[in-house]
């Protein structure tokens, strides 16, 4: 577990892709599969309990993306960006394998020469990873701001997978399973400007994290498998959920274990979200109170590593979450890697 002081949440901000895709408007594209295998209707957004995700447009990258959410920061917290001294890019899409996607973003925004940069990777929970880091560099003095941003570009792996299930006629019901996952997967943009508290401060804390790393099951869940030019993943759903699960009770123990911090002290959960099962299994599990689980599931589908902050900063706009509360990121990764941040929103 990691403690801080000194590290301030200082302005979110997020962009949403302007395509709007349904549950059904994938299922109608997946009609032929659906009438050989007799599968019923809305069955997607009933087993998910995603009703629709966002995409880019065609040739959008990671960078630009990310880019959108970064200005969309500095203009929203009025922030020079010539002051901004660290920058760090934590979608699971990227531009290239090199160079890092945030020299893209570091150009496309104007950030100055002395401003760190560098890429953090770490499936759906890249974005926390991020805000850790940045926060250490704070905490130790070594920055005194920084920029964490994403990008997750969902377009070539939910058209691959549709084009995948439509040309491979040797589907049945159980082979199917394995990329029902990639069907939930939605794009969206994040960031965020962490900065050195001051004297009285006004904006939410960071306060402590906890993790975990089960990684004796980092082969439930593989992306980025190509067949020609189609990006495919497969996952072993119900067993990742149900080993997700457990890693996040363990990582709650520790999380939990600092003063004040106990399920009845917390008063809003931020969480990456894959489907209301999960939802369900994990509330249960923890003993949390789903009540306080503040979700966009239902409009975003799972957005990868923006999944839990997009939830947060959403929670903030529409004063969810308020001054004189604490918050809890919970994230889950395949991995398997679980992280829990906690949040203190002081009163103003």
């Amino acid at each position: 577990m990691i403690t801080y002081s000194r590290v301030c949440l200082d302005t979110f901000g997020y962009e949403l892709p302007p395509r709007i895709v349904t549950s059904d408007d994938i299922e109608r594209q997946l009609k032929p599969v659906y009438d050989r295998l007799k599968l019923p209707g809305g069955r997607l957004e009933l087993m998910s309990g995603i009703q629709e995700r966002r995409l880019w447009h065609p040739g959008t990258r990671p960078s630009e993306a990310a880019t959108l959410a970064g200005r969309n920061v500095l203009e929203k917290g009025a922030i020079d960006p010539s002051a901004v001294e660290c920058l760090i890019f934590t979608s699971v899409s990227r531009d290239m394998m090199e160079p890092a996607t945030a020299s893209f973003v570091h150009n496309a925004l104007g950030l100055p020469e002395n401003c760190l940069i560098f890429d953090i990777s770490n499936a759906c929970l890249g974005f926390l990873d991020g805000m850790v880091m940045l926060a250490n560099m704070i905490e130790l003095g070594q920055v005194k701001n920084g920029l964490v941003v994403s990008g997750e570009t969902a377009e070539d792996l939910l058209e691959s997978t549709i084009q995948a299930l439509l040309d491979n006629t040797g589907l049945n019901r159980k082979s199917i399973k394995p990329v029902f996952a990639s069907l939930t997967i939605g794009s969206g943009s994040m960031g965020l400007f962490m900065r050195r508290c001051e004297v009285g401060e006004q904006k939410p804390r960071l306060i402590h994290g906890a993790w975990v790393a089960n990684t004796t099951h980092s082969d439930l869940c593989h992306g980025n498998k190509t067949n020609g030019d189609m990006t495919l993943m497969e996952t072993d759903s119900e067993k990742l959920l149900h080993e997700g699960v457990e890693t996040a009770r363990k990582t709650w123990l520790r999380f939990s274990a600092k003063e004040g911090w106990g399920a009845d002290d917390i008063d809003g959960f931020f969480c990456h979200q894959v489907g209301t099962a999960h939802a369900r299994l994990l509330f249960g599990e923890l003993g949390l109170d789903s009540q306080k689980n503040f979700e966009t599931l239902a409009i975003l589908g799972n957005v990868g590593s923006v999944s839990a902050p997009i939830t947060l900063a959403m929670a903030l706009e529409q004063s969810v979450f308020q001054p004189g509360q604490k918050g809890a990121l919970l994230g889950i990764g395949s991995g398997i890697n679980c992280l829990m941040l906690g949040i203190e929103w002081g009163n103003t």
